[in-house]
């Protein structure tokens, strides 16, 4: 007889933009941390912040706000770096705030939906729903390759 295996289950950080939910794998994440200074890079895409020096590491700053194309808010005490590892590089994403960590049951996540109109829908990998929550799960690695690529 098979019991329940953690494949079962994804293990998400949630985090907050606008009013939406978004997910991404604990597996890319290396920590979140509060907002910090950005030393500006010149000649830069624009929802590239800059870079902060974390302990040691020098590492792009992007934010997913301007990603997305959503409106520009106030950086705010809730406000958060969410430190991810894609691809043998370190990159921080700064986003509303980071809510939670949970486990998402692989059977509740659906395919990306047909949105149209959407600047965000190239970077969604699916959706979960999780109670009354609708969960917008990404997929980073589309996020870090700019449209000139």
């Amino acid at each position: 007889m098979t019991s329940l295996v953690d494949q079962d289950y994804i293990k998400m950080i949630v985090f907050q933009l606008a009013d939406k939910e978004y997910a991404i794998p604990v597996s890319n994440v290396q920590g979140i941390e509060k907002l910090m200074h950005i030393t500006r890079v010149p000649k830069t895409l624009n929802y590239v912040k800059g870079v902060i020096n974390l302990r040691g590491v020098v590492t792009p700053i992007i934010d997913l706000r301007e990603r997305f194309g959503l409106p520009k808010a106030e950086y705010i005490d809730s406000t958060r770096i969410i430190i991810c590892t894609l691809n043998n590089m370190e990159v921080g994403f700064v986003v509303d705030s980071a809510n939670d960590v949970i486990d998402i049951p692989v059977i509740s996540i659906e395919n990306q939906p047909n949105v149209v109109g959407s600047a965000e829908v190239d970077f969604i990998s699916g959706v979960a729903k999780i109670e009354n929550r609708l969960l917008i799960l990404l997929h980073l690695d589309k996020v870090l390759v700019s449209e000139n690529n």
